[in-house]
């Protein structure tokens, strides 16, 4: 049996990040006025400081913006090597989502690199990785 990573705890301000993977949906925070999108969630706009920010569907495809391979055990619940990245998502230049690399080999990870987001199920939580685009 394969050990629960530790798990963000549910706030008004970010369950919609951690509970949208239910609905197959990757969800990031948006200024109604000025469009910008805003990760992680804040409650102004960086561009405008508008107020008016809602959660919104995007398309789960980015980038390999920059990676780490850890390859010490540091949790029993991720086996070595593993990678953590940050992907740039593609609806915004400067939305990047930290995350974990998985269905690659780590040797395979380039900046740079197609990703789109997979789904870890934790009960209510549903955890945003990123993996390969298929060829």
């Amino acid at each position: 049996m394969t050990a629960t990573p530790p798990l963000p705890r549910l706030t008004p301000e970010s369950d919609f990040y951690w509970t949208g993977g239910a609905a197959g949906e990757l969800r990031i925070l948006r200024c109604r006025d000025c469009r910008h999108y805003a990760h992680p969630p804040t409650p102004l706009c960086r561009s405008c400081g508008s107020d008016d920010l809602a959660p919104e569907a995007v398309s789960g495809r980015g980038t390999v913006w920059t990676f780490t391979i850890s390859y010490q055990q540091l949790l029993p619940s991720l086996a070595t090597p593993y990678v953590v990245g940050i992907v740039e998502l593609d609806e915004q230049s400067d939305l990047h989502v930290t995350t974990r690399l998985v269905d690659v080999d780590p040797d395979d990870v380039a900046v740079g690199m197609p990703v789109e987001v997979r789904f870890e199920r934790h009960d209510e939580v549903y955890l945003p990785l990123f993996a390969p685009v298929a060829q």
